[in-house]
């Protein structure tokens, strides 16, 4: 796609992986099947999606160009809750503490080593107070559900003009 179509602009995200470890082996493997990372701007993004991607961060970062946090799964990693069980449904909830701390302790840490931190996930969709709370704390990107781009997009320049003002006095 990139080579033959001319699509630099995809980037590849490598979803579920564990340690750092595994990430030298993914990245070994696709270098051997010729995707190596900043070859032509190829840019590689590793998901955050389990508790040890927030823990090590700094270590993933060493290794990828960012990070796009997966909202659902890392909910129910840092929780322990299967969203699909109608019995714990109740318990799913990405506004948890516990889940904005992860969210803030990554963000904070791969800002540090100079990497991107995007969001996908229907956290920032279903919640305009949680997008607010991306915004505030300082995440790069986050993608939306088609029906919810305009009223979210409205409440993100509200927070940013009110974090503007802040900055100016």
């Amino acid at each position: 796609m990139r080579d033959e179509m001319g699509l630099t602009n995809l980037v590849v995200m490598i979803p579920f992986c564990r340690t750092p470890e595994e990430a030298d082996r993914v990245l070994e493997e696709m270098e051997a099947n010729g995707l190596r990372r900043a070859d032509n701007g190829l840019q590689l993004y590793v998901m955050a999606e389990i508790p040890s991607n927030i823990l090590m961060a700094p270590e993933f970062a060493k290794r990828f160009d960012g990070f796009s946090i997966g909202s659902n799964d890392l909910t129910q990693m840092v929780l322990g809750v299967d969203r699909d069980s109608s019995e714990l449904h109740s318990l799913f909830d990405e506004q948890h503490e516990a889940v904005k701390r992860s969210i803030r302790m990554l963000i904070r840490d791969a800002h540090a080593a100079g990497v991107h931190v995007g969001i996908c996930g229907e956290a920032p969709s279903n919640h305009p107070e949680f997008a607010e709370f991306l915004v505030r704390e300082g995440i790069d990107s986050m993608s939306l559900s088609p029906d919810s781009v305009i009223a979210v997009k409205r409440r993100i320049a509200r927070v940013e003009q009110e974090l503007l003002v802040t900055l100016d006095r």
